[in-house]
């Protein structure tokens, strides 16, 4: 079983920036292969963000290009997204999902977490 909690999300100014956190806890067996950053809009379907790997490969939605930032920590089994520049089309709600591999059963899974509300307007 995975636990994903994030944080960060609220309400800022066009232009401003915010950081989201997502911490993985689960059991000590499991690798984080891939993490990422999905967002979902109202009346929108939900779409990738950005991903990274576990050794630091990453992908970025051309719409963040340039303005988001993912970033890991392996030893904490977290994943960031700095947001600079934003937009009022980024407001959304920001899911963290994780890739997981369980190293004894060899079994693979996503885990999502339940989502954090990112705001961005005057």
């Amino acid at each position: 079983q995975v636990q994903l909690v994030e944080s960060g999300g609220g309400l800022v100014q066009p232009g401003g920036s915010l950081r989201l956190s997502c911490a993985a806890s689960g059991s000590a067996f499991n690798i984080y292969q891939m993490m990422g950053w999905y967002r979902q809009a109202p009346e929108k379907q939900r779409e990738l963000v950005a991903t990274i790997s576990y050794g630091g490969s990453t992908n970025y939605a051309d719409s963040v290009k340039g303005r988001f930032t993912i970033s890991r920590d392996n030893g904490k089994n977290t994943v960031y997204l700095q947001m600079n520049s934003l937009k009022p089309e980024d407001t959304a709600v920001y899911y963290c999902n994780a890739q997981v591999l369980h190293r004894i059963t060899s079994e693979i899974f996503d885990a999502w977490g339940q989502g954090t509300l990112v705001t961005v307007s005057s």
